[in-house]
């Protein structure tokens, strides 16, 4: 389209592809450069593949973020409208010949059996058609309660608009989903007192017909699924616990308190467990941090703990960017990224590329680490390692005149990251099973670099970091925390990025397998826990391994500087993403 001077269109089929694809870099630079070009027009940024209620909700939230409350309720009116129309059409098309699912139901397939199974399968459609409504196009992950949520923004937009009656007819209509909430009930007494008495508040007809027909269709397939057997997946938060018959009662209260603790915030979950180790202290928490589910821990790692690790970072490939088809970087061509996994490193020390002391402090460091964000955040309950990674940035001195990148853009540990319609989609292709993030600082001896964590928006910042050596900065990996890295326009930054999960199926195999061959090495060496022993140099510079870490730098010696005569090259190590 900028071929062909239709320049509006360039940034609508932009918009479009990026708001579905939201962690597309190359994109995400594409739209900044139209939002520079005098001619382009903020009516240009269209999703040309949006439905009528989701451009209305869209635009609705815009004017409801900037308290601009009249237009907002308009705009979320159509919204509302236009979803409850979509849902009509969608139940529509539940009607049709029976599909045979792929699960196997237990009934037998006699004609009753049959045309029972053919109206659930039917009820079960229709269930499901709100999660299409409330999916935007490009995702695939549904919008929680967006029925209800329409009336609760409603609700508020009318109440500051200074429209009483309207707000408690949306009141009146959520309390229909949650009769017992107790802020809306709030809201309703008030509504009447400032209303009078005589004035009759009730829900909308829509919404009433909406509810009712809804948990006569939930009623009709629990008896189902009780006594003819099969599933359902309800996909509404607000259906009431009576309805579900008793055995399906604890699957449903266990779904419900697995995405109640996903919602906690840090004021719930304040009750911290005792640190692990002794010196290390709190430096912010999650208050000082201006969110939640944030902190900083400092003396995790002495000085000469860190130096050892630097040492370890030194070796690495003579050819950069390798594995990231020919970019120095997977995020910025203005630096150099370079990575070692805790297998790498324990294969180099096998091979007399690395100290076996260095490599083993990796896994001790590391391990180390997590043992204090599990005793912060999740007291009582395993966090496992989903992958550790020691990564360096360095700055490519030449490329740094003129630079307007980050070191890695702004975005979630596990869901993509959305910031058109502030949302995080917990699915492919992020890492939704990661839990908690983790870096390990080494050096400061840099420019730049600095971790920081934002708001949904990507742009408002709340929060910095400076790195330091045996700084550790840890945070849930959720839409909560949402963050990046300044740019590193001098220097070499160096950490040890860490992500956990609670999902022990999802646990670093690579991990295992370097704590194998650690194992293996001490087997062999069959030396007693705690003697220290001299380490002999032999081949490359291999040493003995000391199962206890004395915290002292190894002999210089032994050290190799970058750029010394060396009649054998390390082995080349290939550069890995840590997303």
């Amino acid at each position: 389209f900028p071929q062909l001077k239709k320049l509006d269109l360039a940034v609508s089929a932009a918009h479009t592809f990026f708001i579905a694809n939201p962690q597309h870099l190359q994109m995400r630079e594409d739209i900044e450069k139209y939002r520079r070009m005098s001619g382009v027009k903020s009516d240009n940024f269209r999703d040309l593949e949006a439905t009528p209620h989701w451009e209305a909700y869209e635009a609705g939230m815009q004017h409801y973020n900037a308290d601009e409350y009249l237009p907002a309720a308009a705009r979320l009116e159509e919204s509302l409208t236009e979803a409850l129309s979509a849902l009509e059409e969608c139940r529509a098309l539940c009607e049709g010949p029976w599909e045979a699912e792929d699960e196997e139901e237990e009934m037998q397939p006699g004609l009753y059996e049959a045309i029972a199974a053919h109206y659930i399968q039917v009820l079960k459609c229709r269930q499901q058609c709100v999660l299409d409504i409330a999916t935007k196009p490009g995702r695939i992950s549904a919008t929680e309660d967006f029925i209800p949520s329409h009336l609760d923004l409603l609700q508020f937009a009318y109440d500051q608009a200074g429209n009483q009656t309207l707000a408690a007819q949306c009141a009146a209509s959520y309390l229909l989903f949650y009769p017992t909430d107790e802020p809306m009930l709030e809201k309703m007494k008030q509504y009447r007192t400032e209303l009078g008495e005589d004035t009759p508040v009730t829900a909308r007809e829509s919404i009433g017909h909406y509810v009712q027909r809804s948990l006569m269709e939930k009623k009709l397939i629990y008896y189902a699924v009780e006594h003819l057997g099969g599933t359902f997946n309800d996909p509404d938060l607000w259906t009431p616990d009576e309805l579900i018959p008793e055995n399906l009662k604890e699957k449903h209260r266990e779904d419900q308190e697995k995405q109640k603790q996903e919602t906690l915030n840090v004021e719930e979950r304040e009750k911290r467990g005792p640190l692990p180790f002794e010196g290390i202290a709190v430096t912010m928490d999650s208050s000082q941090m201006n969110g939640t589910q944030r902190v900083v821990f400092d003396r995790v790692l002495t000085e000469s703990e860190c130096k050892d690790l630097l040492r370890l970072a030194k070796v690495r490939p003579g050819s950069s960017g390798e594995g990231y088809r020919a970019r120095r970087s997977p995020h910025t061509p203005h630096e150099r990224f370079e990575g070692l996994t805790v297998l790498k490193a324990v294969q180099l020390a096998q091979n007399g590329d690395v100290d076996w002391r260095d490599a083993k402090l990796l896994l001790q460091a590391s391990e180390k680490s997590r043992k204090i964000v599990e005793s912060y955040f999740t007291p009582g309950k395993k966090l496992h390692f989903s992958f550790t990674h020691l990564v360096c940035r360095t700055a490519v001195d030449e490329e740094q005149e003129g630079r307007m990148d980050l070191s890695h853009p702004v975005h979630a540990d596990n869901c993509l990251l959305d910031p058109e319609g502030e949302e995080c989609w917990k699915e492919p292709p992020a890492y939704v099973y990661r839990d908690y993030s983790g870096i390990l600082y080494l050096n400061d001896d840099f420019q730049g670099g600095g971790l920081f964590f934002t708001e949904m928006d990507t742009v408002t910042v709340t929060a910095e970091v400076r790195p330091k050596c045996g700084r550790l900065v840890a945070f849930s990996s959720g839409k909560e925390n949402p963050h990046g890295v300044w740019a590193v326009s001098r220097g070499r930054r160096c950490a040890v990025a860490l992500w956990y999960t609670h999902s022990q199926e999802h646990s670093e195999q690579e991990r295992v397998k370097a704590e194998k061959l650690m194992e293996q090495r001490a087997v062999e060496q069959d030396w007693p826990d705690g003697e220290e022993r001299q380490r002999t140099e032999h081949n490359g510079g291999s040493s003995s391994e000391l199962p206890v870490r004395s915290g002292r730098a190894r002999p210089t010696g032994q050290t190799h500087e970058p750029g010394s005569d060396r009649t054998q090259h390390p082995r080349l190590l290939r550069a890995r993403d840590e997303f």
